[in-house]
């Protein structure tokens, strides 16, 4: 947190711009890491906004979360940062009763942030290092670049005028060697809301001042799986059952199933809201048989319900992975049940299980990059990104990899200090 305002100078913020949550941090002419309290006396800031309809006014981070989840009318949106590289950027969105691009909102929300970092640092701040992961999309070189200069774009539009990129799971690979003491080589695992990236790099504090760290980059991979897709299979292991997902109906078929990954899936949850997606939800009542389930899915639709559910499946796995205990997803709010209570429940065997072919992809990108650094093995596995303390994702990671010593690093913040670390030793940055 930002206890004191660095000396005035032409700092370079850091900006770790999540899909799900995001930070920022730099170092102050004093040569001090300063992490920004970007939400209350939080460092993490959910990347979310709320439009609400009633003030025709704009919440972001936490604020926007409370706002919806206590009932306010207006529209949530979130995973803003899985659009970029798409063609829905350029489309534009009802907010409000008007129309507004995606791209415009995701320029709202840095402006935000960088008004928010200002507030604390006491000066314009108008140099940016951003982080991107090593893969915005899979298998698509040019809509990866789009992607970049999508995301470069709109810091500029929000008042950013020299902007650089590193990559974010180097950023984290730089936090955590002001950790280390000797030469040591790294498989940096951050596991972020979209992405989950993986480099392997030589660490040693007496390099950490050097601008040119290339030599001691040893590999990169990443693939375009995270903690949003890890919240989307557990919605449909878990709740999306109990609104009629995978219900053998009519005839013996099983109901379609589109309504259920939009309502699963954080950035297209709106669309199964249109007046289209309600109206082929509401003609699916000849598909069930059992009723009650039918009755579920229109109660969370007609209610805009989608987010509240996701964000409990996400509550329930973060608590479950902490504690290792089984956690509640509360799903009263429905109505409709057979008993008097409505809830599914996460447990870590369940997570372990709906997860397992996704944390498979995952770990398996990680020992490619290991193969691919050459090593026969690493010194330590360092986790960064908020979705890396998933329990069953730890424990497959330690099977991989057990000659190396697991390291959780700061979850949240750490690419941000790393990116503010490479804006400080990388010279004045360019678009």
């Amino acid at each position: 947190m930002v206890s004191e305002r660095p000396a005035a100078r032409n700092l370079t913020l850091g900006i770790d711009f999540g899909t799900s949550n995001s930070a920022a941090a730099l170092i102050g002419a004093d040569g001090q890491m300063y992490t920004i309290a970007l939400d209350g006396a939080r460092s993490e800031m959910p990347t979310a906004l709320f439009f609400a309809s009633e003030t025709h006014t704009v919440l972001y981070g936490s604020e926007a979360m409370q706002a919806y989840l206590a009932g306010t009318e207006g529209r949530l949106l979130r995973s803003l940062k899985s659009l970029l590289g798409s063609r829905l950027m350029d489309e534009y969105t009802a907010v409000n009763g008007q129309s507004i691009r995606f791209f415009d909102i995701v320029v709202l929300f840095f402006k935000e942030l960088k008004r928010r970092c200002e507030a604390q640092v006491g000066q314009p701040l108008t140099r940016a290092m951003l982080g991107r992961p090593v893969h915005f999309v899979d298998d698509s070189a040019e809509r990866d670049a789009l992607a970049q200069e999508t995301l470069g774009r709109a810091a500029q539009e929000a008042g950013f005028t020299e902007i650089a990129f590193q990559l974010e799971p180097i950023a984290a690979a730089l936090n955590y060697e002001q950790r280390v003491d000797k030469e040591t080589t790294a498989l940096v695992v951050d596991i972020g809301g979209g992405t989950s990236d993986f480099t392997v790099i030589r660490l040693n504090p007496a390099r950490s001042a050097m601008c040119d760290r290339t030599a001691d980059i040893l590999a990169t991979t990443g693939v375009h799986i995270g903690g949003t897709d890890f919240d989307r299979l557990l919605d449909l292991s878990t709740v999306m059952p109990l609104l009629g997902y995978r219900h053998i109906g009519t005839g013996g078929r099983p109901v379609p199933n589109s309504v259920f990954f939009d309502l699963t899936t954080w950035h297209l949850i709106h669309q199964a809201y249109t007046r289209k997606a309600m109206h082929f939800a509401k003609e699916l009542w000849t598909d069930y048989t059992d009723q009650t389930l039918h009755a579920r899915l229109m109660d969370a639709l007609e209610g805009q319900h989608g987010h509240r559910m996701l964000a409990g499946v996400e509550a329930a796995k973060i608590a479950c992975s902490i504690s290792g205990n089984d956690a509640l997803v509360d799903l009263d709010f429905l109505g409709h049940g057979p008993s008097e209570h409505l809830g599914a429940t996460v447990t870590v065997p369940v997570m372990a299980d709906t997860l397992q072919q996704a944390l498979a992809q995952v770990v398996q990108c990680a020992q490619l990059c290991v193969q691919r650094s050459g090593l026969p093995s690493v010194d330590a596995v360092y986790l960064t990104g908020g979705s890396s303390a998933l329990r069953p994702l730890m424990e497959a990671l330690r099977t991989a990899m057990p000659d190396a010593t697991v390291v959780e690093g700061n979850r949240f913040g750490g690419v941000a200090a790393g990116l503010a670390y490479a804006g400080a030793t990388m010279g004045e940055p360019g678009v």
